[in-house]
C-alpha cells in the first residue's frame, strides 16, 4: 500500500516574503514505510543522505539515498534502522 505524507522539512510560505527552499520527493523503497512519499528540503543542491521520517506507531525510520547518482525531481531511499 503507497502512503503519501504532508511532511516538508520547510514550510513555504509565499505571500509573506519567506524564502522558499527547494524541495524534492523521496520515495521510500523498502522497511516499515516502504511506498511512502515525502518532500524533503535539497541540501547543497543535491538530496539529503539521509531523512528520519515519523512512522504510524511514534517511532522515527532513518532512510538514506539507495544510489549516490540521482537526477530528477524525486530520489530513491532505502531503510536503515529505527531511531
Amino acid at each position: 500500500m503507497a502512503h503519501t505524507l504532508s511532511h516538508r522539512v520547510m514550510s513555504e510560505p509565499r505571500a509573506s516574503g519567506q524564502e522558499v527552499w527547494p524541495t524534492i520527493t523521496a520515495a521510500l523503497d523498502d522497511g516499515p514505510l516502504r511506498g511512502t512519499r515525502i518532500e524533503v528540503q535539497v541540501v547543497e543542491g543535491r538530496p539529503p543522505s539521509t531523512v528520519n521520517v515519523p512512522a504510524d506507531d511514534g517511532s522515527t525510520c532513518r532512510y538514506c539515498l539507495a544510489e549516490w547518482a540521482q537526477s530528477g525531481p524525486s530520489a530513491v531511499y532505502t531503510f536503515l534502522y529505527r531511531v
